[in-house]
């Protein structure tokens, strides 16, 4: 019998790059001489090197998406499932982590065992089997399991076909995920329960009863900043019965102290070393009658030059009639562009402001401050002073300001071009040995761009070579040692004080390697650094309080995808980089508005009920653009939060 021809497997298409290479092959003739013309060889070298382009880029996504659903799964295993997982953890971290949190031991060089291995036996449970070193569904747990958990402990089953591309598989898991909870919607970051003791299990169940029940937690004082526009540009009170009730309304939702900021532009606005403190006694004086408690903010930074601002406070106009002349007492951009918010930390120990230095004039006006209120001071009656360190009251560089047309994501830009600045930089290269590196980057892009637009701070950019973390470091290094100058100085004039210092949350771009945004506001955090450990050092020498603002409101999905933003992540480095250290942490929300589950996500983050260490913050600060007393505020229940806040007895619920 003829036997019959065996059918020839199909070959399998070449992807990626293989395509690439198959293509520019099949070009090329034996004999090493182009198969077409040289024009069809050219055609096909560019086809070609878009074709690798492209491919470059879907890996990009494709890594950009793996290290995106990292990122939630460590958040959640640090929110909701109490693992001390380091900042930058990896994968052996997490599984050491889990592995520990099912009972095994895991020695530092890896090694993983069990004291008293399980029975070798397994068990069933329907169709689905137990694994070795699980605790079976018993009946009973499965009666006390409601019908969501019960389908979260069943096994995901998904058919990969082999001819999926990496980026068509991420998809499929996701989908396979999505299916699932579609109907039944999970809050925990992690829907597989394997590895969890029945009670355990129970317990998470039922956990989410008692999520808004803050009875028996640390008690954290709340303070209400005042509004701005209270203080005339004149230091006077500007609206005294409007005080008088914005007062009133706090004094009623039991709030323990107010916040004031204490304008440099305004007590020492007409002349060097003349102060008006007239309007801020009166407004102390109506507060004193309240007795509550006060947080005075020594803000030396101009406020409201913005769009939507209706008050503005510019820095005083004697300085600003020394920055028509020398126009280098102000932070400049690489395009030579002065921004008026605050002054350039190049003058902090040059004397152009009049005979002063930057550090005296601060220095002085703290003073006068000290010594106009001692008896505030003597009766306990202001708890606190804020020393404003930046644009804002915060310690960064003015890198996105509004006032040069930047817009959220933006990376911002370097601001280290002024001539006082620029010599500080030409001292460190030259002590460096390299005086060629006495320049700011030429491949950092504007205010808008995105790191991967530029040569600084695309992946594997100019931001890591040699001359990159030179600059990076000279820069933040700029940065601790203006606090440093400053700190020293409040320490003096405020004896036995509690100083308080404010610091950025630059969460945009903190999942890409380079972290840019943070960069250019003069921390130095990319992912193979810890910017804030160094600055937190400076802050621990004189034991200042960190105030740090809370995201309760999580950015948008959009947001998130476009920035590659963390706030989550950015809180996480930052507040157990500040307790590690013993330094006192508070918080701060933002302007914009927040619902109930943000209201909840700044409570627990203000003081962690899984935290075994029982950390939380020494006080949260109440912000809001406007008045109490107009009613738009910025929490939907202002009464309830402080209420938790307090840990008192709570039996409601946030108003939807």
């Amino acid at each position: 019998m003829e036997s019959q021809p065996q059918p020839q497997p199909q070959p399998r298409r070449p992807r990626g790059f293989a395509a690439t290479a198959a293509a520019a092959a099949a070009s090329v003739s034996p004999t090493g001489t182009p198969s077409g013309s040289a024009g069809a060889s050219t055609a096909s070298s560019g086809k070609g090197k878009r074709e690798r382009e492209k491919e470059k880029e879907r890996t990009k996504l494709r890594e950009r998406h793996r290290r995106a659903i990292t990122s939630r799964m460590l958040a959640g295993l640090r929110q909701y499932g109490n693992f001390p997982l380091p900042a930058r953890a990896d994968m052996n971290d997490v599984l050491a982590a889990l592995a520990r949190e099912a009972g095994w031991t895991v020695e530092p060089d890896g090694t993983t065992y069990r004291h008293s291995p399980p029975p070798q036996h397994q068990q069933h449970l329907g169709a689905f089997p137990v694994r070795s070193g699980e605790s079976p569904l018993t009946a009973t747990s499965l009666k006390n399991c409601s019908v969501k958990a019960t389908l979260d402990c069943q096994q995901p089953v998904v058919r990969i076909d082999d001819s999926l591309s990496p980026a068509s598989l991420d998809s499929v898991v996701i989908a396979e995920r999505d299916t699932r909870s579609e109907k039944y919607p999970s809050t925990s970051p992690i829907n597989s329960v394997e590895g969890l003791e029945a009670d355990q299990l129970i317990q998470d169940v039922h956990s989410t009863e008692h999520d808004n029940d803050f009875t028996g937690t640390q008690y954290v004082p709340v303070y209400v900043k005042l509004s701005t526009g209270f203080i005339n540009n004149f230091c006077q009170l500007a609206d005294p019965d409007g005080v008088r009730q914005e007062l009133s309304h706090m004094n009623s939702l039991n709030v323990d102290g107010v916040i004031v900021d204490c304008w440099w532009g305004i007590v020492e606005c007409w002349n060097p070393q003349k102060y008006v403190w007239s309007g801020y006694r009166e407004l102390f004086n109506y507060i004193r009658e309240f007795k509550m408690k006060i947080q005075v903010v020594m803000a030396f930074h101009e406020y409201g030059r913005t769009d939507s601002a209706d008050v503005l406070i510019s820095l005083p106009n004697w300085i600003l009639e020394i920055g028509k002349e020398n126009q280098d007492i102000f932070f400049t951009d690489r395009e030579g562009r002065r921004t008026t918010e605050f002054l350039s930390w190049g003058i902090d120990k040059e004397r152009v402001l009049n005979g002063r230095t930057g550090v005296e004039v601060y220095f002085d006006f703290m003073r006068s401050f000290r010594t106009e209120f001692d008896d505030l001071f003597a009766e306990g009656l202001i708890s606190a002073v804020e020393i404003g360190l930046g644009p804002s009251g915060e310690l960064r560089y003015p890198s996105f300001s509004e006032r040069m047309e930047w817009r959220y994501p933006g990376i911002g830009e370097f601001q280290c071009y002024d001539k006082y600045l620029q010599q500080h930089l030409q001292r460190a290269a030259k002590l460096r040995g390299h005086s060629f590196w006495a320049r700011g980057p030429d491949n950092a892009g504007h205010y808008n761009s995105r790191p991967h637009e530029t040569g600084f701070f695309c992946e594997r950019g100019d931001y890591d070579s040699y001359y990159g973390r030179f600059f990076l470091h000279w820069y933040a290094q700029a940065l601790m040692d203006h606090a440093d100058n400053v700190l020293s100085l409040a320490n003096l004039a405020f004896e036995e004080t509690k100083i308080i210092v404010k610091i950025p949350a630059v969460y945009w771009w903190y999942k890409t390697s380079s972290h840019a945004a943070e960069l250019t506001a003069g921390y130095y955090n990319p992912t193979n650094q810890d910017g804030y450990s160094p600055v937190f050092e400076v802050l621990k020498k004189h034991s200042v309080t960190v105030k740090f603002v809370c995201y309760g409101l999580q950015i948008c999905s959009y947001e998130n995808d476009e920035a590659f933003a963390d706030p989550e992540g950015l809180s996480w480095q930052v507040l157990n980089s500040v307790w590690d250290r013993g330094l006192k942490v508070a918080g701060e929300n933002t302007l914009s508005c927040y619902d109930k589950e943000g209201c909840l996500r700044i409570i627990e983050t203000a003081k962690p009920r899984n935290d075994p260490d029982r950390r939380h913050f020494s006080f949260f600060v109440y912000q809001q653009p406007s008045p109490l007393v107009q009613g738009v505020i910025c929490l939907p229940d202002l009464d309830y939060f402080i209420k938790c806040m307090h840990a008192g007895d709570i039996t409601g619920d946030l108003v939807p």
